[in-house]
């Protein structure tokens, strides 16, 4: 490096005689006879000879190449959700006005547990409908079974039959409408027997939970006018978790239905059950959805977390590294490794490109330290003597 002396004494006589403007014009030529002596013309085999001393002085650090990976993406946002069979919205059968609630967000609730009491002038006036419609039904079973016997007498004709069994079936059929609408009101087959039996109407109507669950929605309070298919609880089986995560498309091309996925800071993990077949939202993303298999119990619904994808790989070693180390000379991607004598330009393949890092395999062992600061000084001694990119 001696030879290069006289040449940076020169430079620095030159740039106290320079014009105040022309300084950094003169630092830029300076700089680059540093990098000139550092690596002394030594470019051979993608090797540059740099002290540790030197390296230090250009802002050159270095780190551990992280530990082989099977092929994973790591970081993508993602969000715990329900899977869309486990969630039930219990809503408001008939207008009503509530009388009371005996749940609240968080409990946990059996199927055919009550959950409110509701108070509807709606339901009484479909109790009336139906003991009006069993009626109809019971004297048109009665008029059917008299002109059935006087048919075979051979006492009336055979159209007056016929007229009094479509009457029959009429009624038969707005019994069974009634019926439906009970049902669909809440009211339990033995209530609508019991009905039939005493003949009270009744306008309290008991709300149920239709699953075993957790309640995580609730929007009535006592006293609230209800209108008929308000919401009134939001309930859900928690087991399993569902997860949403959003990938950039570049991302997605190893990425198959399938592979594992971990939520590494709740210790959960699972398996991908669908990949979006458009993008999602003005962020252009793809969404993908999982199944979680294990650690449920660690995360909320509604979540937000971070999620790592295993993807698919052709069975070369792959690490994740920081995009500052990646550099791209002369066509080729490459990464410099550290070596007794300074650094080793050594050859890579981009399997995934991220925001901040990037999923690389080349021909490292794992155990290397690579440079990941400081890399534009390394890059610009290749191409000073390699003769450009």
């Amino acid at each position: 490096m001696t030879e290069f002396t006289p040449l940076l004494q020169q430079e620095a006589k030159l740039q106290v005689i320079t014009k105040p403007g022309r300084i950094m014009k003169n630092s830029s030529r300076i700089f680059g006879l540093i990098v000139l002596c550092i690596t002394q013309h030594v470019w051979a085999a993608d090797d540059i000879k740099i002290s540790a001393k030197q390296a230090q002085a250009l802002g050159i650090t270095t780190a551990v190449l992280p530990g082989k990976q099977s092929g994973e993406i790591s970081g993508l946002p993602a969000q715990v959700v329900v899977p869309p069979n486990q969630m039930f919205v219990v809503s408001a059968p008939l207008p009503a006005v509530v009388e009371q609630t005996f749940v609240g967000i968080g409990d946990s609730v059996h199927a055919g547990q009550a959950i409110a009491r509701l108070q509807s002038s709606a339901l009484s006036e479909a109790q009336r409908g139906w003991l009006q419609a069993n009626i109809q039904n019971q004297l048109a079973e009665e008029s059917l079974a008299r002109d059935e016997a006087l048919l075979k007498d051979g006492i009336i004709a055979e159209s007056r039959y016929r007229n009094t069994r479509s009457m029959a079936l009429e009624a038969q059929a707005t019994l069974s409408e009634r019926k439906q609408q009970l049902r669909l009101s809440g009211m339990s087959d033995g209530a609508i027997a019991q009905l039939q039996s005493a003949s009270k109407l009744n306008s309290l109507l008991t709300i149920v939970s239709p699953i075993s669950g957790v309640v995580l929605e609730k929007s009535v309070t006592p006293g609230q006018r209800l209108d008929a298919a308000t919401a009134m609880f939001k309930i859900a089986k928690l087991t399993p978790l569902a997860l949403e995560i959003q990938a950039p498309p570049s991302y997605t091309r190893n990425i198959r239905t399938g592979a594992a996925f971990s939520i590494p800071d709740f210790s959960a993990s699972g398996r991908i059950t669908a990949m979006g077949a458009s993008l999602f939202g003005a962020n252009q993303t793809i969404l993908i959805r999982g199944v979680i298999q294990q650690g449920a119990e660690n995360l909320r619904p509604g979540q937000f977390v971070e999620a790592n994808i295993s993807t698919r790989s052709d069975g070369r070693a792959q690490w994740e590294v920081p995009n500052s180390a990646i550099s791209r000379i002369a066509g080729n991607t490459v990464v410099f490794v550290e070596t007794a004598t300074g650094f080793h330009a050594q050859n890579i393949k981009v399997l995934q490109e991220g925001v901040e890092s990037s999923v690389i395999s080349g021909g490292l062992k794992g155990n290397e330290r690579i440079a990941v600061r400081g890399v534009s000084a390394l890059k610009s001694s290749v191409v000073g003597v390699g003769g450009g990119e």
